[in-house]
């Protein structure tokens, strides 16, 4: 197995995207924490790799606040000892809006979960990685992050902050033993986060419900939205020895969405 002996934190692990990799990673031997607001889902998704012969603890937190990065972390190695790979996977997207409507308050809340987090949560695990010279840390961005959507100010300027964070830890950690890379997904239409913004956009553009979501897949060469499978498929490559000598990268997994 890829991942036997590992131990890894997915951040919004408890649904979707984040429940797809803890499940993969699972499968291929890591011991994970199952971290996310939501305490039932993510209790859920520990139950569900539990029950298929896996590890998995779980551990309600808000990844927008300090404390709770530690206490994840804290909780990670009181469970299994260490932390060898770190998914950076929670997000929240904000008000649809364009950006002279966006407050402070609104603006800082996105980019303390989607950016503040990350960081504080790789400043944690750093330092045993580095002591033990090994490690990998996955940050998840997105297609917004490279390509021009309205009404999304702050969720793609965390998502792009996120590519610029995890080219600088690839740049001071390529030589301690820790590679850091990023994965932009496309449209993952199973999600609750995209089934809600599909909702969103065609009641602010004033469309049918599926207008939007249609315009979208027709820029995607393959003509189809991606699957939360599809993307957990990639993170564990990434986070695997098979891709030992890939760092500071960011792998669209996006059908042919965007193409640097």
């Amino acid at each position: 197995m890829l991942l036997e002996g590992q131990v890894a934190i997915v951040t919004g692990g408890g649904r979707g995207i984040g429940r797809a990799i803890a499940r993969k990673f699972a499968s291929e031997g890591a011991a994970v924490v199952v971290t996310a607001r939501t305490e039932t889902e993510i209790k859920q998704v520990a139950a569900e790799i539990q029950q298929a012969a896996g590890k998995a603890a779980a551990v309600a937190a808000n990844v927008g606040r300090e404390a709770d990065c530690e206490k994840i972390v804290a909780a990670a190695r009181n469970a299994f000892g260490t932390v060898h790979i770190l998914v950076n996977n929670a997000a929240i997207y904000g008000p649809v809006q364009p950006v002279e409507k966006w407050s402070a308050p609104d603006w800082d809340e996105v980019m303390a979960v989607n950016l503040r987090g990350p960081m504080l949560l790789s400043k944690l695990v750093l330092p045993e990685m580095y002591a033990r010279g090994s490690g990998s840390i996955l940050n998840i961005s997105t297609v917004g992050a490279k390509a021009a959507f309205a009404l999304s100010a702050a969720y793609t300027a965390s998502k792009a902050g996120l590519i610029g964070l995890t080219r600088v830890l690839a740049a001071e950690s390529g030589r301690r033993g820790v590679r850091v890379n990023a994965i932009c997904p496309g449209p993952v239409t199973e999600t609750r986060m995209s089934q809600d913004l599909t909702r969103e956009f065609s009641a602010y553009f004033k469309s049918g419900t599926d207008d939007a979501l249609k315009q979208m897949l027709e820029g995607i060469l393959q003509g189809r939205p991606q699957t939360a499978d599809e993307i957990a498929a990639a993170a564990l490559f990434l986070v695997s020895d098979q891709a030992r000598a890939i760092t500071g990268q960011t792998l669209n997994v996006d059908g042919g969405m965007v193409f640097y």
